[in-house]
């Protein structure tokens, strides 16, 4: 299949959805159903994104905006001299297991907003979310009861443990900062305003890290339907 010819129909209506949601958070807009309807590829969405934000251009560059924003964070919560945080600072050096979830909470209250970096072990999710689809058939074949149970037990387990969760599945600050740019794109600049020829970069990043997509299908031409 060309590149050109790339389309995104394969893709769980569910999942573009919840793609769409990010870049309404990310970029303070909302999508009509009839904006929408008359979007049939990837650059018309990058250009509806752009022509929904009102602000003032500016040529600066958010990646490096978020940096600087969480290099402050860091050094008021931490403490840590902000000139020893670089790009390539790992981590886990800044965020010690043991006390990981109130350091970053601590910094998301201090930028104003969630960075979703903290998850469960993958075997966690494995574990509970087989469970939660077994219990269904446990339930039908076997054991009303040991299904329900099995089911209540794996939505329990699985809330608990994305609120307890420890790792990060990004490893040094520049991931981060990237991280938050794309996320929190409005809330990552200085001021009211905004960089449109970053838009479609950091609209292909949401969709490539949330759909697991390579960039590179993701041209102005793949289309939605």
């Amino acid at each position: 299949m060309s590149k050109s010819a790339y389309s995104l129909n394969n893709i769980s209506p569910g999942d573009i959805d919840d793609v769409l949601a990010k870049i309404e958070r990310s970029f303070n807009i909302t999508f009509s159903n009839q904006i929408l309807k008359d979007v049939h590829t990837f650059g018309g969405l990058c250009d509806v994104v752009a022509r929904e934000i009102n602000l003032c251009h500016t040529e600066s560059c958010t990646t490096q905006h978020a940096f600087y924003m969480l290099r402050n964070a860091l050094a008021a919560i931490t403490g840590i001299d902000k000139c020893s945080v670089r790009p390539q600072t790992k981590l886990s050096e800044i965020c010690p297991k043991e006390n990981r979830l109130q350091i970053i909470s601590a910094i998301e209250e201090e930028l104003g907003f969630k960075m979703n970096l903290l998850e469960p072990k993958r075997w966690i999710l494995a574990t509970f979310g087989a469970l939660l689809l077994i219990s269904p058939i446990i339930g039908y074949f076997y054991s009303w009861q040991i299904g329900v149970a099995g089911l209540v037990c794996a939505l329990i387990s699985l809330k608990l443990a994305g609120k307890l969760g420890k790792e990060m599945h990004v490893k040094t600050i520049g991931e981060l900062a990237n991280k938050i740019s794309r996320e929190n794109y409005l809330k990552s600049r200085r001021d009211a305003t905004v960089n449109k020829s970053e838009i479609e970069q950091k609209v292909r990043e949401l969709f490539a890290n949330d759909l697991h997509l390579e960039p590179v299908v993701l041209t102005r031409t793949a289309r939605f339907n």
